[in-house]
């Protein structure tokens, strides 16, 4: 198995990605439709850095773009994606996210700020 590095960066053209010892953190570029190809890098990403280790996936929604929610039908069968956190000051953000978890089968939690992205990602592992 791999020895996994903290805070490892990698870019994409639909925006940034950081590789944590349990979890990614995702930063999507303003203006991008996410769409269910763009399961293919998180696939090769859960299958370069945590082979056998489960982890969470917390995207960070700094700036406005689109989704294509039956993205999180392929997301859904990473098996050791163990949740989805969203962390999105925007109130507003409540409407769409009773949408987009409709179609996750896993925990789908959306907060405020990354502390508590955190304290709930740790709750989702090792729960």
């Amino acid at each position: 198995m791999k020895n996994l590095q903290l805070g490892i960066q990698l870019e994409f053209s639909f925006g940034k990605v950081t590789v944590h010892d349990d979890y990614i953190y995702v930063i999507m570029d303003e203006g991008v439709t996410v769409q269910p190809s763009f399961n293919d890098v998180l696939i090769a990403i859960a299958e370069s850095y945590f082979p056998e280790k489960d982890f969470i996936y917390i995207t960070h929604r700094i700036y406005s773009y689109a989704i294509d929610p039956t993205i999180y039908l392929k997301t859904s069968q990473i098996e050791n994606l163990k949740g989805f956190i969203v962390v999105s000051p925007n109130k507003d953000f409540k409407e769409a996210h009773n949408i987009e978890k409709l179609f996750f089968c896993k925990p789908f939690k959306v907060y405020h700020t990354m502390e508590e992205a955190l304290i709930q990602k740790d709750t989702m592992l090792y729960r």
